[in-house]
């Protein structure tokens, strides 16, 4: 089992699930890894349309057939802000990325504002197991090694519900 990295955090009258990584790596390298249609695919998914109208259209790639998704661009400051809005379905997901730099050490931090306790025994798991694999990617380790089942979910899932309490 992996252990669970992410936190709910109580912001503006939402909670919010709040993960970070670090990697020992120029801010402009990570920021590839997580626009790049090429470097998504090693661990998350892939993306095609035009960012410049303002959305794109994402498709996962290790969740079996999963269908694609709208996400709407809010921010984006390269290489320090991706703000976009997942559209599948009726559900809306916020998911903001930002970046910074300091000693060789760039920090990546993924919130998702408005994450339910329902959705936090599911999602939090989940963003462990794709932020641990875009590690694995820019480490040079092999992102297949991670399973999500046997290691993830529903193993760490009381990590995030019980922060609800």
């Amino acid at each position: 089992m992996s252990a669970p990295t992410g936190r709910i955090e109580h912001r503006e009258g939402q909670h919010v699930l709040v993960q970070t990584r670090q990697l020992r790596a120029p801010i402009e390298d990570v920021w590839a890894a997580v626009t790049e249609p090429d470097r998504l695919a090693r661990w998350i998914g892939t993306w095609d349309g035009d960012p410049t109208s303002g959305s794109v259209e994402f498709r996962m790639l290790f969740e079996g057939e999963h269908p694609g998704e709208t996400m709407t661009i809010r921010v984006c400051e390269p290489p320090h802000r991706l703000h976009v809005t997942s559209h599948v379905g009726d559900e809306v997901w916020l998911l903001d990325l930002d970046l910074t730099h300091a000693q060789g050490v760039t920090t990546l931090t993924l919130t998702q504002p408005g994450v339910t306790a329902e959705q936090a025994s599911d999602v939090g798991p989940g963003w462990d197991y794709y932020l641990d694999r875009l590690v694995d990617a820019e480490t040079g380790a092999d992102p297949a090694q991670r399973d999500f089942e046997r290691d993830y979910y529903p193993a760490t899932s009381a990590h995030y519900t019980a922060q609800f309490d």
